[in-house]
Formats: C-alpha cells, sequence, structure tokens
C-alpha cells in the first residue's frame, strides 16, 4: 500500500455531450470532390477550420472592400514574380483588387527583366564564384534610364519605371505587373534598401537619385494606407523590408490623420518571420481589425487566394 494519497476520481462531475462545447463540428467538414468539379466547388468543399477558415475569411474581406471601395494594399518581395505569379496577380489588378503595390527592389529588377527578355532570376550560387551573379549589363542601364527620365518629373520609382516599359513598349510587357499598374493608374512604390539590390553593385548607379525616388515612394505609400480604415494589406514573401516600411508609413498616417483602424492585415510566406507577424498581422491591427498569417509556397497560396476572392465577390455581387 502507498503511504501517498490519491485523487478519488469518484468524485468527478461530468456533463452531457450536447452541452460541451467544441470546436469540430460535421457541419464544418470538407466534402470530396470529382476532379470535374469548378473551382467554386472547390473552394466550398473546403474544411470551415484554422488556415482554410482564414482563407476564406480573408478573401471575402477583400472582395467585400472592392464592394465597398475601401482600399486594398499588397505588398510583395520579388519571388512573385520569380515563380510565375504576374498574369495571376494582374488578373487581380484588372478586376479591381489592387489599390496600391508596394514592392521591393528586386521585384523592380525581375519585372523590368520579365518585360524585356521574358526570363529572369539567374543562379546565385553558381554567380557569386566567379563574381558574375547580378553583373548583366542591360538590367541596370535599362533602370538608371528609367530614373534619370523620370526625375525631372518628381516621379516615384515604381510610376517612373512602369512607364519607361510603356513606352519603350517591349516584346513582353504585357507580363509585366509595374506597367500594367502604371496603366491603370494603380500607385507603385518601390523600397529600395541600398546594397541590397544588384543595380548597386554596378557603375552608373546614383544612391542619391535611387533614394530620392524611393522616399518619394514611400510618400506615396503612407497616402494610401491614410485610406486603409476597413481596407485589407496584404505582404507576400517580404520578411524584413516592407514590414518596416507599411509600421513607418501607418505611423506617419496616423500621426497625420488620426484613426486609422478595423482594416484587416495578412501575411502569406513559406516561413513566418517575426517582422510580418509583428509589423503587418500583430501591432497594426491590436484593438481592432484582424490579422491573418498563413503559410504556403507563393506559387501555390497566390492562385488560390486569387480564385477565392473572385468566388466570394461573385457571391457576394449575386446576393446584393
Amino acid at each position: 500500500m502507498s503511504k501517498y494519497k490519491k485523487l478519488d476520481l469518484s468524485r468527478a462531475k461530468t456533463i452531457k455531450s450536447s452541452r460541451r462545447k467544441v470546436k469540430a463540428d460535421i457541419s464544418n467538414f470538407g466534402k470530396a470532390l470529382d476532379p470535374e468539379k469548378t473551382v467554386s466547388e472547390f473552394l466550398n468543399s473546403l474544411p470551415a477550420f484554422l488556415k482554410a477558415a482564414d482563407l476564406m475569411e480573408l478573401s471575402e474581406k477583400i472582395a467585400r472592400a472592392k464592394i465597398e471601395g475601401k482600399t486594398i494594399i499588397w505588398m510583395m518581395g520579388a519571388h512573385p514574380v520569380k515563380v510565375g505569379l504576374s498574369p495571376v496577380f494582374i488578373d487581380l489588378l484588372e478586376k479591381g483588387f489592387v489599390s496600391h503595390l508596394a514592392v521591393s527592389g528586386a521585384f523592380m529588377i525581375h519585372d523590368i527583366e520579365i518585360a524585356f527578355f521574358g526570363r529572369t532570376s539567374e543562379d546565385v550560387a553558381e554567380g557569386i564564384g566567379d563574381g558574375s551573379f547580378g553583373m548583366v549589363e542591360e538590367t541596370p542601364q535599362m533602370l538608371f534610364e528609367a530614373a534619370g527620365l523620370s526625375k525631372n518629373e518628381g516621379l516615384g520609382l515604381g510610376e517612373g519605371v512602369g512607364r519607361y516599359i510603356e513606352t519603350r513598349s517591349p516584346e513582353f510587357k504585357d507580363y509585366s505587373i509595374l506597367m500594367n499598374c502604371h496603366t491603370r493608374d494603380i500607385p507603385v512604390s518601390v523600397h529600395l534598401a541600398v546594397g541590397t539590390d544588384t543595380i548597386s553593385q554596378h557603375p552608373g548607379f546614383d544612391g542619391g537619385l535611387f533614394g530620392k525616388m524611393s522616399a518619394d515612394d514611400f510618400l506615396i505609400m503612407a497616402h494610401s494606407v491614410s485610406g486603409l480604415a476597413g481596407g485589407v494589406v496584404i505582404n507576400f514573401g517580404s520578411a524584413v523590408v516592407l514590414p518596416e516600411v507599411f509600421l513607418k508609413a501607418l505611423t506617419a498616417a496616423r500621426n497625420i490623420k488620426g484613426k486609422i483602424e478595423n482594416f484587416a492585415a495578412a501575411n502569406f510566406d513559406m516561413i513566418q518571420h517575426y517582422r510580418p507577424n509583428v509589423n503587418v498581422v500583430g501591432r497594426p491591427v491590436s484593438g481592432s481589425g484582424r490579422g491573418y498569417s498563413i503559410t504556403g509556397h507563393h506559387e501555390i497560396m497566390m492562385p488560390l487566394l486569387a480564385a477565392a476572392i473572385k468566388h466570394k465577390y461573385k457571391e457576394m455581387s449575386e446576393r446584393s
């Protein structure tokens, strides 16, 4: 016989299953789907749990923001361009689901290369060994020319490069997100970090000029953020620069315009990083709004999100 006392479970209190609060219910279960079904039927077949529920809820908020004329800001690193998502995003901006696009310097580089060459993204490991990485001649020349032509008109970098691509009309221009934004009067802001992009390693790079144009883009970004109340901001694949830019733009906008609340903020990335989750999904919506963090490969998640947005918009439009 043990010298230690044991808890007497015969005194435990139980409740009926019907009175118990639960998180899983068959009404929210997913459904098996035949391959001939539509994308909308696929989306309706997803289980209404965790990230699947978040994806559909976020998509509804984006669709509602378009219907109500609210601001929808997208922020993107270079990876979405490199994995072939330009047509998916251009379709979204054509349908009115983009109010502002904020991008990194690398995004700008890959976008202009796609427009002119139809190809981009070199093997860094191979090029770094012999010093050839990022040393292509044409790309910096084009961007230096675009910046030089735009500086006297006070254009930001996003607007200037978008206009340059439209004016030069290269063979693959229709794949350029920057040009498509420019022709549809959708603001694009390019947020450089000097030394992080390959144009910085070329003779002729004018840090003062590019810094000034990127600074102007920050002000354009901050103006868009000032109208974010009731809208949505989505970050795709920028782990550091764009979350930091967004936080400062939001601070400046709130300082000047007052309260900017009740918006949704989402981060999509292959790994969840500190800054996007704190500076986009967390702090900005604290006390109001809603944050979403969804992990997955961009080449899968962006087409899925785009399909869900259009599906929700169609549903909501038909109901109204």
